[in-house]
């Protein structure tokens, strides 16, 4: 079956729909975890550990670990090492600053997104795509506010490197969904992510409480089940048209910040945000109408 005979866009919105709320909980999760004492490199650990077994068993149950078979581990060693990084970073961000505005700094993978296309790709951009690109770091000096203190510049550029490796992850997951099934691309990066956490664990291992232990466990299986999802969403529509659930995120971060931490959002985040939204959305709208084009010729020939 084709790439484009799979396509069904209003699945993929369902399911990238589900995949935002899933993260969302697994960030505050995080964010939980580090506030009872939890070590970033053991809260890493215990989030990918429990994702190897699971998989097993569920292909064992369904008789499916033929679908582990790959002749693409070079590939998946690439994603499994950016992924990582990301992970780290993305935590890290979580640690660092409030959840409306690491989840808002995120969004900005869309903008490096546009930025890797010229640089690395050396694709064409156009003014829309460039007037995005600056619509979007707008709304990022809009919320950050150097100088004032209000969010640590720190976790401003930890937000953003992780916003910059997720946009790098995007193009090996788009890549490897031609060929291997969801499962076994989110499978081989916890396989090959494990190794080298076990490695730091010892260094980082804390005695742990009943209450973190269920934090631990319940972000695993969030995780997995959201890193699922939004794999799985990439297999039934585009990184530009799934893209816009992304956003939904900002709205359960919200609330998680409310619910668990009792802070919202300051005025400089609800006015620097839409921005950041306004620019992901403008380039997603763009990349759809460049598509188009492309389709209608491949369907010709």
């Amino acid at each position: 079956m084709s790439p484009q005979s799979r396509q069904r866009p209003l699945l993929a919105l369902l399911i990238r729909l589900a995949a935002a709320a899933t993260l969302s909980l697994m960030m505050a999760l995080v964010k939980l975890a580090s506030e009872s004492g939890l070590a970033l490199p053991e809260i890493l650990f215990w989030r990918q550990l429990p994702t190897i077994p699971l998989i097993l068993l569920f292909f064992w149950a369904t008789g499916g670990l033929g679908k582990l078979r790959t002749t693409r581990m070079p590939q998946h060693g690439m994603r499994a090492m950016i992924g990582l990084a990301a992970m780290l970073l993305n935590f890290g961000s979580v640690t660092l600053l409030p959840l409306a505005e690491a989840t808002t700094f995120n969004f900005t993978s869309a903008i490096w997104a546009v930025i890797l296309s010229s640089l690395i790709l050396h694709e064409r951009i156009g003014i829309w795509r460039w007037s995005a690109v600056a619509l979007g770091f707008a709304g990022v000096l809009v919320i950050a506010q150097p100088g004032d203190g209000h969010i640590p510049l720190v976790g401003a550029a930890v937000a953003l490197g992780a916003a910059f490796m997720i946009a790098v992850i995007s193009i090996y997951i788009r890549d490897l969904t031609q060929t291997e099934d969801s499962l076994t691309i989110v499978f081989y990066f916890s396989l090959l992510s494990v190794p080298p956490l076990l490695l730091a664990l010892p260094f980082f291992w804390h005695e742990k409480n009943a209450e973190q232990w269920a934090l631990l466990i319940t972000l695993g299986v969030a995780g997995l089940l959201g890193q699922y999802l939004l794999t799985t969403a990439l297999r039934y529509g585009t990184v530009a048209s799934v893209i816009v659930m992304d956003y939904s995120a900002l709205i359960w971060a919200t609330l998680f910040g409310w619910w668990l931490f009792e802070r919202l959002p300051p005025a400089a985040t609800w006015f620097g945000a839409p921005l950041v939204i306004g620019a992901g959305l403008l380039i997603a709208w763009r990349e759809h109408r460049l598509a188009r084009p492309r389709e209608q010729s491949t369907a010709t020939l």
